[in-house]
């Protein structure tokens, strides 16, 4: 975008695209070793206490013997993504101008694999840094549908998990997503649209409207994330990926009478289920 080594000074280039000369020679700083440690145990504790906040975050880390401010656990929370329960994780902010669209679900039964699909991001760990994780649920079966790993919460590795998920499964019904800018943009849900798939989103605060989805970062991170300590990005992909197959074939779910993902998807039939 901005070229040094063109005729027209950098005042000059930044000045036609309306953009912050700042933001030109800032240069992201590494996060330290003590923070990465603390973003670590913060993400352990919401994973427990979601309903905790900045405040009692910091206290429950104070017992655990880790002296931090209240502020700077603020802002490691704000870089992971997480906020209270009551206020939807920073992965959930609309950007101004975007289009939130009405939470579909609510008292409807979901009968059947490919009526409705979902869609998240969350914060994983590794030995030094961190990754963003989205994941397409299917609502039904708990089955992941795609997934995509991104050092940055941008919209690119959503549309892609998104477009393998539509490629090797076809179109739900529904898809829901919570608020976020990710979720929002005109290129996401124009991508749904496309596909003449209805779109649902939670509603503000309501954490519990894309509960399976949470209830897949939670097994993912304590039967797995938590127990590992990835050494690069590559890693962390390979490993998650074998894990998640796990998941959908060879780990049962009480909630699907002690099936795995893949059986309900693939084969056993919805009266089945109900019965």
């Amino acid at each position: 975008m901005i070229d040094p080594n063109h005729k027209l000074p950098i005042s000059r280039q930044v000045e036609l695209l309306q953009i912050s000369r700042s933001a030109i020679y800032y240069r992201p700083r590494p996060i330290s070793d003590a923070d990465l440690m603390l973003m670590r145990r913060i993400d352990e504790l919401h994973m427990n206490y979601p309903f905790a906040g900045s405040r009692m975050l910091r206290d429950m880390l104070s017992q655990q013997g880790i002296e931090v401010g209240r502020r700077h656990v603020r802002t490691l929370m704000r870089r992971m993504g997480i906020e209270t329960l009551y206020r939807k994780p920073n992965t959930s902010k609309p950007a101004p101008g975007h289009k939130i669209y009405p939470y579909l679900l609510r008292g409807l039964p979901v009968t059947r694999p490919n009526q409705a699909w979902a869609m998240d991001i969350t914060y994983v760990p590794m030995a030094r840094g961190f990754v963003y994780l989205a994941a397409v649920v299917d609502w039904f079966s708990r089955r992941v549908l795609a997934w995509r790993l991104s050092i940055t919460m941008d919209t690119s590795f959503c549309i892609e998990a998104l477009d393998e998920a539509l490629n090797v499964h076809g179109s739900p019904e529904i898809f829901n997503t919570d608020q976020g800018s990710q979720f929002t943009s005109g290129v996401f849900t124009g991508r749904l649209k496309e596909e003449g798939i209805q779109i649902s989103m939670d509603g503000k605060g309501r954490w519990a409207d894309n509960v399976f989805v949470e209830r897949l970062w939670r097994s993912l991170k304590y039967e797995h994330v938590y127990l590992h300590a990835y050494e690069s990005v590559s890693e962390a992909r390979n490993k998650i990926g074998h894990y998640f197959e796990f998941y959908n074939s060879r780990r049962p779910h009480s909630s699907l009478g002690a099936q795995t993902p893949d059986q309900i998807y693939f084969h056993r039939p919805p009266e089945a289920l109900a019965a």
